[in-house]
């Protein structure tokens, strides 16, 4: 239900922090003004933000595990965002549908990727219910936590420094998560298994995957 990766080069960690030092922020709440369990900053400098989004969209690009697990058609492009001491998100749900220049993306996952050492900051967990579970993360620099958008979530307090991550949203092409796991379960064992099997069995493997990709996938 949910993958924790390591996305980022240390490189791109300190580009992102430079970027996140040098451009002006603003108050959350400035993009939904009625939205009152959000208590945080935003990069609030379009060449910055495109700067760093950029970035961002690259290395999750390049992530062929991000790829295999969340199965993206669509990636809002991510947004720096910054806690400082007293500051949190309430427990809240992601909206639905995102509003982007030029088209509407479907949040089926939302994605943080943390940006500065967790033993910098005091709090500012994100805290996560999954059905009975109750999760929380406090990752390293460059590792991002990719879960469903329609769970319960929010970033616990923080209570000493500044927490600085980057949030995105994915449209996949598997909207039910049942199909999205189970098809990436059976990718995975077969990227594991598959040359040790039969040449013929391995490519009757190969015909299930694709007949469920191409029989579930809402987009190619």
């Amino acid at each position: 239900m949910y993958r924790v990766l390591a996305l980022l080069t240390p490189q791109e960690i300190e580009e992102c922090k430079r970027i996140a030092v040098q451009a002006p922020f603003v108050h959350g709440r400035i993009t939904n003004p009625h939205n009152k369990a959000k208590d945080n900053e935003q990069l609030h400098e379009q060449q910055a933000y495109q700067q760093s989004s950029q970035l961002l969209m690259q290395a999750l690009g390049r992530s062929q595990e991000f790829a295999e697990f969340a199965f993206p058609v669509l990636i809002a492009p991510p947004l720096l965002t910054r806690y400082k001491p007293g500051m949190k998100y309430g427990a809240h749900a992601d909206a639905a549908f995102l509003q982007m220049p030029g088209q509407t993306i479907r949040s089926d996952l939302s994605c943080t990727i943390f940006l500065n050492d967790p033993e910098s900051y005091e709090g500012g967990a994100l805290h996560v219910r999954l059905g009975d579970g109750e999760l929380r993360f406090k990752l390293r620099p460059g590792e991002a936590i990719v879960y469903p958008s329609d769970t319960f979530h929010q970033v616990e307090p923080v209570t000493k420094g500044e927490r600085l991550v980057a949030i995105t949203f994915i449209q996949s092409q598997m909207p039910d998560p049942f199909r999205r796991n189970l098809l990436f379960d059976l990718n995975e064992v077969a990227a594991l298994e598959g040359l040790k099997m039969e040449a013929e069995n391995y490519s009757r493997l190969q015909l299930v995957q694709q007949n469920l990709l191409r029989y579930w996938a809402e987009k190619p």
